[in-house]
């Protein structure tokens, strides 16, 4: 576990990694990292952030039923409760959300599916599938405007051996058990989004 303090950090570097890669356009998305289990206790993103200029009280400590746990004149992302909804579900140690170009094209054309499916990728080792004909799919769920729903409906798709769920033409959650995995998850499948739908284009073009 971390103190909030190191927390906070830890999200404002995720953040600055995330900007840096392009994949936090505007004050979108939402970022969040683990500060106790039991009581649940995170670090997470206020609304409305910009999160390419992020200041530690641009970070909030919010406990597992959205409630602000510091004085702050902010108040929490209302995506938030997809984060308690995962952390909940997992034993994982950070979540990061981002809306990028290709994770948006990808869930879109795989909406009606339900997934993207991925075979054979050597990047597959970034998720922790070493085989050589390894496979996942990577879940998508609706872009639910109930945000409740969403939640629900994003911890429900989840599962173990993909660390990731797209929202159809939304964005992503992926997580991990520490800052570093869920990072490394996240730049793995962003990868592999960008992969997946460049090569499905090359295909239509041959």
């Amino acid at each position: 576990m971390h103190t909030f303090d190191e927390a906070a950090q830890a999200v404002i570097s995720l953040a600055q990694f995330c900007s840096h890669k392009g994949w936090l356009p505007a004050t979108s998305g939402n970022l969040s990292v683990l500060v106790e289990r039991d009581p649940m206790k995170i670090a997470i993103t206020r609304s409305g952030a910009d999160k390419q200029r992020l200041q530690a009280d641009d970070i909030l400590c919010i406990d597992e039923h959205m409630q602000v746990q510091t004085e702050t004149a902010y108040r929490p992302s209302a995506e938030t409760s997809v984060h308690i909804e995962l952390y909940r579900k997992f034993s994982c140690g950070s979540i990061l959300h981002v809306h990028t170009v290709f994770n948006n094209l990808v869930s879109e054309l795989y909406g009606d599916e339900g997934a993207v499916p991925i075979h054979g990728h050597e990047l597959l080792k970034a998720l922790g599938h070493w085989e050589e004909d390894a496979e996942v799919s990577i879940p998508i769920v609706p872009n639910y405007a109930d945000l409740a729903r969403l939640g629900q409906a994003v911890a429900e798709a989840a599962h173990a051996e993909v660390p990731a769920v797209f929202v159809r033409n939304h964005g992503i959650y992926a997580w991990g058990d520490t800052p570093e995995a869920a990072r490394r998850h996240l730049e793995a499948i962003e990868f592999l989004a960008e992969y997946v739908y460049r090569l499905g284009v090359a295909r239509d073009i041959g």
